[in-house]
């Protein structure tokens, strides 16, 4: 199976070049996101077995004055894609997030649960949602959460740099959600792309992320712990942590229904292990 992947360099598709380096990746300079029809006639070019979107607007607080530009990356973009793998029989597999939800409550959020976006960026991820499954086409809309790996910027990453050059730091612990490796992410959507071309039946709306569920707190605690830092971690609420961009209190997915995939939850602890000894190697 041949799968085209939209994007090259951020967290999840660099996991599926190491794990799919046959496919064919289309970074920014192949595909413009900004010009939705472009990346449709990609697909036509290419004619594919499936196709991956990894790529998307995720500067969360740049999107709240600049939403019309994020909702072509992460609206229009994925809708015409999806609207050409409608046409030629190809399945898509699209990522999202839980920032489509409102962070309310304490309870896992199920695929199905209403969506009610805090923000900019939310917003932007539904409208993407929203147009893909309107093309009508075999799909899978994966949602995930906490997004780390050795590449790229990300909490993980930015806890280390933070942890060596401090000797406490204040996180925000009232945030609680699923810390999700980029590697597992990728898996999945390549499991999926696969189990979708065999049965189309599976489409629908998807959710991983990374167990246990946890305060950012926590997960900076266990960051410095495994990476051997001494940096004191101290419990702040968000109200002392202002952004641009609400984030979501309750980032739990429910993820049960990966069971059709054949897939669980991935453990976080494990990959930061896995991740701290690939930093390790570059250093």
């Amino acid at each position: 199976m041949t799968v085209l992947v939209f994007g090259r360099t951020g967290q999840v598709a660099t996991e599926l070049r190491r794990l799919a380096p046959e496919a064919v990746f289309l970074g920014r300079d192949r595909a413009d996101l900004m010009d939705p029809a472009a990346c449709a006639a990609l697909i036509r070019t290419h004619a594919p077995g499936a196709v991956i979107n990894a790529a998307a607007w995720t500067a969360v607080d740049k999107a709240e004055t600049e939403e019309a530009a994020a909702t072509i990356v992460n609206g229009e973009a994925p809708g015409a894609m999806a609207r050409a793998c409608a046409e030629l029989d190809i399945p898509l597999v699209h990522i999202s997030t839980d920032y489509v939800f409102d962070g309310a409550g304490t309870a896992p959020f199920a695929p199905d649960h209403p969506t009610a976006p805090l923000g900019a960026y939310g917003r932007s991820k539904l409208a993407g949602e929203q147009a893909v499954r309107a093309a009508g086409g075999a799909h899978v809309i994966l949602r995930t959460s906490w997004v780390f790996s050795a590449h790229g910027n990300n909490f993980l990453k930015t806890m280390l740099r933070l942890g060596r050059e401090r000797e406490a730091l204040s996180v925000v612990a009232d945030q609680i959600g699923g810390p999700t490796p980029a590697r597992a992410i990728a898996e999945a959507c390549l499991r999926i792309a696969r189990a979708l071309q065999d049965d189309p039946g599976k489409s629908g709306t998807y959710h991983v992320s990374g167990a246990p569920d946890v305060s950012w707190a926590d997960f900076a605690r266990e960051i410095m712990a495994q990476a051997g830092l001494t940096c004191t971690i101290t419990d702040i609420p968000s109200s002392a942590y202002p952004t641009p961009a609400r984030r979501p209190h309750n980032s739990r997915l429910e993820c049960s229904d990966l069971a059709a995939f054949d897939l669980e939850r991935p453990d976080w602890k494990t990959a930061i292990g896995i991740v701290l000894s690939e930093l390790g190697a570059e250093r």
